[in-house]
């Protein structure tokens, strides 16, 4: 295509619009009436639905965080502990493991998570300068 002036130049976007038009439908696609057909509505919908989902990212992992808390706040319970002391326990004995490990042993493996809360009542005498050499 030929263009003889600036001005027709300008007013033929041609198959950018397409391309760009076409990945704002496509994120569409599952919406209902003119949300789904009318791009001007359309890319309103779309831009709210994935600045919903960019938070809802972040909310989401702070719920299963809260989630494993409880979840290994219930399991030092059963044992007499409190959740503080067993995770301070736990890292004065090198036991470097996350929450999420930590919820899944309580749940799945309680006997496994016993022997963490033992390990963990049972906190090494150091030195003052953090090496024990006896």
């Amino acid at each position: 295509m030929v263009f003889t002036t600036v001005v027709n130049f300008v007013r033929a976007r041609g198959p950018d619009e397409f391309w760009r038009k076409r990945k704002i439908f496509k994120l569409a696609a599952h919406y209902i009436g003119r949300p789904r057909n009318c791009y001007s509505i359309t890319i309103r919908s779309v831009h709210r639905a994935l600045a919903y989902a960019t938070k809802g990212r972040a909310l989401k992992k702070q719920d299963m965080r809260e989630l494993w808390t409880q979840r290994i706040n219930a399991g030092c319970e059963q044992h007499g502990m409190q959740y503080r002391t067993f995770q301070d326990g736990l890292y004065r004995n090198d036991v470097l493991l996350n929450r999420k490990v930590l919820a899944d042993l309580a749940i799945w493996e309680p006997r496994t998570f016993e022997a963490l809360a033992i390990i963990s009542q049972n906190v090494p005498d150091s030195d003052e300068d953090g090496s024990s050499n006896k």
